[in-house]
């Protein structure tokens, strides 16, 4: 049995270790709005009910207006293993001869026509480091998962290709014309390409949310709970054409999302969401200024969370879990950490002050 993807979150587990109690602790170890919205109301019907049509294609319909797509598909989080196994389903069959005189694709299989190309088959490419879950779900179907950290670095050989944008933990961003001309190389190939647009609602100028419908062969994920603050309700969406999203709602079958996070994403996405991006601002900036005050590089992040680079990283985390303040550390980059978001000043003071205590 392979080691457990280590994530964000496991305040209990801190708390075990360190003292205290665990809704005493600072929890940064998540890239997740730490000023949830307001809940709207949500009708009884919604709790006692099976969820009907009527509830999916309502916030369907909210979506589509939220994201500016087409076709989009309430789904359990994208990012869970459930969804990602479905991904090696739609790569079946997928790959069509490729007319370039140099290599045709038959039968799932790349044939060389001369020694410019190499023999590979049953790969796919993933850019990395990113979620570790789609490397275990890919590789557990049978799939050779190639780590690759530029897109440019993804062939034809590649019959799925997944990029985060902008990427965790490092906030890296592809621009949309990269990926637009990464999806053509896929298409010509017959591969699939897969955008995890997880943090998109902080930099809608990198969604291609509005051109998914001519890009036939791409697959958008976007995470509802992040932006919202409502991680709790494992709640995303999927946009691409209507034939994938079709083959994605038969596998998962009837009432995939709950009748209240349905009814939950059509109220807040129809909502005006400037306030939230505004906050969303202020707690980044104050972050900001507290790493900055305490001497921390700041590597990378998006406006939900910053990424520290710091050769004393490990005793920095244990310093911080002493104070139960919990970031998130990497065992494939010790020298990386990972800072959410505070709540308030209060919590940036309560930062602020145990890193000025950190003694190196």
């Amino acid at each position: 049995m392979s080691a457990p993807i280590v994530h964000g979150g496991g305040i209990t587990a801190a708390a075990a270790t360190f003292g205290g109690r665990p809704e005493d602790w600072l929890d940064l170890s998540t890239g997740i709005n730490p000023c949830p919205v307001a809940l709207p109301d949500i009708s009884a019907r919604a709790w006692h009910r099976l969820p009907d049509r009527h509830l999916v294609e309502a916030a369907r319909r909210a979506a589509r207006d939220h994201y500016g797509s087409g076709e989009i598909l309430p789904l359990p989080v994208p990012g869970t293993q459930s969804v990602i196994q479905l991904l090696p389903r739609l790569v079946e069959g997928r790959l069509v001869d490729v007319t370039d005189d140099r290599v045709a694709v038959t039968d799932n299989r790349v044939a060389v026509t001369d020694d410019r190309i190499a023999v590979t088959d049953n790969k796919v490419a993933v850019v990395s480091p990113t979620y570790g879950e789609y490397a275990r779900a890919l590789t557990s179907a049978g799939f050779t998962v190639d780590a690759v950290d530029n897109v440019a670095a993804i062939g034809i050989e590649h019959r799925l290709a997944v990029v985060v944008n902008p990427n965790n933990p490092d906030g890296l961003a592809w621009p949309a014309e990269t990926l637009i001309a990464l999806h053509d190389r896929m298409k010509a190939a017959g591969g699939l390409l897969v955008v995890d647009e997880a943090f998109g609602d902080t930099d809608p100028a990198l969604s291609l949310a509005s051109r998914a419908q001519q890009l036939p062969n791409l697959i958008i994920f976007r995470s509802f709970g992040k932006f919202f603050g409502l991680a709790g309700l494992r709640l995303g969406f999927a946009i691409a054409r209507d034939d994938i999203l079709a083959r994605f709602e038969d596998w998962l079958g009837p009432w995939a999302v709950s009748g209240p996070a349905l009814s939950i994403a059509g109220s807040l996405l129809r909502s005006d969401v400037s306030p939230i991006r505004g906050r969303i601002d202020e707690r980044s900036a104050g972050l900001h200024a507290v790493l900055k005050g305490a001497g921390l590089r700041m590597a990378g992040g998006t406006a939900l969370f910053t990424l520290v680079a710091d050769a004393k990283a490990g005793d920095i985390y244990t310093h911080l879990c002493r104070h139960h303040i919990l970031v998130r550390k990497f065992d494939y980059a010790p020298d990386w950490l990972r800072f959410g978001l505070t709540p308030a000043p209060a919590a940036d003071r309560r930062l602020s002050e145990a890193l000025q205590r950190f003694e190196r």
